[in-house]
């Protein structure tokens, strides 16, 4: 079973901001939960160089109707000049979950 569903991977550089963009993005109806994952750490070259942070994760569930909406939003909010924003499809779940992410969530174009 293939779904539209969408969980959608992006760090930020504290709490703080990550639960900034998590309200947001929920009361936006872009996504219909997002989980705030603290304590990670993220090893990445930027700029020619090796870089170490600790970061905060969010895991954002939405759909793929709303995603470039969703993509928009983040960009405008995050302070990042380049953020992480990847979205891994759905290919199955639980069928009223999946349901309840679509009902909780403005998919218009």
């Amino acid at each position: 079973m293939s779904t539209d569903k969408l969980v959608v991977f992006c760090t930020v550089p504290d709490r703080e901001q990550a639960t900034q963009i998590a309200q947001a993005l929920v009361e936006e109806q872009l996504a219909a939960c997002v989980n705030v994952i603290p304590g990670l750490v993220s090893v990445y070259r930027w700029q020619d160089a090796v870089q170490q942070d600790e970061e905060v994760l969010l895991l954002i569930k939405t759909a793929q109707p709303a995603y470039l909406k969703l993509e928009q939003r983040i960009r405008a909010l995050h302070p990042y000049e380049l953020p992480e924003i990847i979205a891994v499809p759905i290919q199955t779940g639980q069928a009223d979950y999946l349901q309840w992410i679509s009902d909780s969530l403005t998919l218009t174009p």
